[in-house]
């Protein structure tokens, strides 16, 4: 979306996507559209005019003239290979779990769109521009979360995108769970009839991890720079040495991610050459704030690592076989496994979950008057004789605990757990998608560690005087405090944190600029 609100256009087919395109697709920033040059769309017709040649000559096409998987030694004569093509995508109707979300089905079929638009899978365009429809028209297919293994890709996932094209299964549309036909009915569309490979095309790659590893790593940028800000006040509040950011001692262990995030912290504590002494600090604070940009660079770093990795995946051909057009052959290989997906989001959740440790260790700290510098007991407000039948943030501490713990529990890595299935023809697994629904997990646990502790940073503000606070915990607080009162008493305060994190997952906390561009 533009600096005006205005929504900007994704042209799929024309130059590599970033990361943020697939986002802001998904997430209604901006709409897609396919590439209309008449050069683009002859590459496309070319490739599918390339397959029908093949077919024609009697080449031998896996999953088009042979069944697929362990039976690709299974011959299926023409006239069975449009029956084939549909059964495709209706036996893999075997999902489970929860549907994903809106949005990340949108990211799956933003990120198929991306893979087909490379025009090497011998689709019709007709196929490509649908999925497009069906995220202009917000027709989006109700994907069960559970049960790929990553190769031969998403199959069973992305069968529920195949599948609603050809007006079956279920859709969410116009804020409605419906029939897939009532919904394209409903916007003047005619289910598809998909041809040979083109349900094959449309199963066999790696869209669902993919598509999900685009929201995870928007949103671990996002937690970064919160996290960064959240040091920043937990330093101020407990009289922190702010000499622990000082630059130069990032110019001598240059790692970026932690430089940026010390300049970040920084700044928060308006820290600079000739700047007071914090009056009582320790020489050296404990490692949750001292070594704060030290964790938070992790995840900095990791997310600088990742990106060409996840948009070399956004903008590949990852599906099997691949049409040659200008040869006229077909390849068979393996792009469809997801590797390199399930690396990245590996990596990715394990570093966020050493985040929501950092945060929950800063909480731990901030609820004892040992080491808070003199708070009361948990952040307790009252004074008087009846402050010993009050707990503060007591159980707010236990909670982001809890959630710290099953965070950490997810980071097992997911891409270890390779089982051999399919007859043992899919014998080497990626488990791409499920490293990339932990990552989302890890994401959303510690999310909520982090705002668990904003709410008692703002607490702590409260008790330190708003008014000798530095700029960064002032606005934070101002933000809080129009979603959430003072805890002046032992009360509920689920729903203190369910406001400000919906406050901060619609961007509207001022957690300070991400000076990544």
């Amino acid at each position: 979306m533009s600096r005006h609100g205005e929504i900007s256009t994704v042209v799929f087919g024309d130059k590599p996507l970033t990361l943020e395109q697939i986002c802001d697709v998904a997430q209604g920033r901006a709409r897609a559209t396919l590439n209309t040059a008449p050069e683009y769309r002859a590459r496309l017709e070319a490739s599918r005019a390339s397959l029908e040649r093949q077919l024609a000559a009697g080449r031998v096409i896996y999953g088009v003239t042979t069944g697929v998987g362990e039976s690709c030694e299974t011959a299926v004569p023409p006239d069975l290979t449009d029956q084939l093509a549909m059964n495709l995508f209706r036996f893999h109707g075997c999902g489970t779990g929860a549907a994903l979300g809106t949005e990340e089905a949108a990211a799956v079929v933003a990120a198929r769109i991306a893979s087909l638009a490379c025009g090497h899978s011998g689709v019709r365009p007709l196929v490509i521009d649908r999925l497009v429809v069906l995220l202009e028209k917000k027709i989006l297919p109700r994907i069960p979360a559970e049960g790929s293994v990553g190769a031969s890709g998403d199959l069973t996932p992305l069968s529920y995108v195949a599948a609603v094209l050809a007006g079956e299964r279920e859709v969410t549309f116009a804020g409605e769970v419906m029939p897939a036909a009532r919904a394209l009915e409903r916007c003047g569309l005619e289910p598809l009839t998909l041809r040979p490979k083109e349900a094959l095309a449309l199963m066999n790659g790696t869209s669902m991890m993919t598509g999900l590893a685009c929201l995870a790593f928007r949103r671990a940028q996002k937690l970064s720079r919160l996290a960064a800000a959240l040091s920043a006040v937990a330093s101020e509040v407990m009289r922190g040495n702010p000499s622990h950011f000082d630059a130069r001692l990032f110019a001598v262990k240059p790692h970026p991610g932690s430089a940026m995030c010390a300049t970040w912290i920084r700044d928060d504590l308006e820290y600079g050459p000739g700047a007071a002494a914090v009056a009582g600090a320790r020489v050296q604070d404990r490692y949750s704030i001292r070594c704060a940009p030290h964790v938070i660079g992790v995840l900095l770093d990791a997310l600088s690592m990742f990106r060409p990795i996840l948009e070399t995946e956004v903008n590949s051909v990852n599906d099997n076989p691949i049409i040659d057009a200008e040869r006229d052959e077909v390849l068979h290989g393996g792009n469809f496994y997801g590797g390199h997906v399930a690396f990245a989001m590996d990596g990715l959740k394990t570093a966020v979950a050493n985040v929501a440790d950092l945060l929950d260790r800063q909480l731990a700290l901030l609820c004892s008057p040992t080491t808070s510098h003199g708070l009361p007991a948990n952040l307790v407000a009252l004074e008087g004789g009846s402050q010993v039948a009050h707990h503060g943030f007591k159980a707010m501490q236990i909670t982001a605990s809890a959630l710290t713990a099953e965070a950490l529990k997810l980071t097992m890595p997911a891409s270890a757990f390779s089982r051999s299935t399919e007859s043992h023809n899919q014998d080497k697994v990626s488990m791409g998608s499920i490293a990339a629904r932990d990552c989302l997990r890890v994401l959303e646990l510690t999310e909520t560690v982090a705002i668990v502790e904003l709410l008692a940073l703002c607490q702590a503000v409260d008790l330190r005087g708003v008014e000798s606070c530095k700029r960064r915990s002032r606005e934070l607080h101002a933000a809080i405090r129009t979603l959430a009162p003072r805890n002046d008493g032992d009360r509920r305060m689920d729903v203190d944190i369910d406001a400000v994190l919906a406050s901060f997952r619609r961007g509207d906390l001022p957690v300070g600029a991400d000076d990544r561009g």
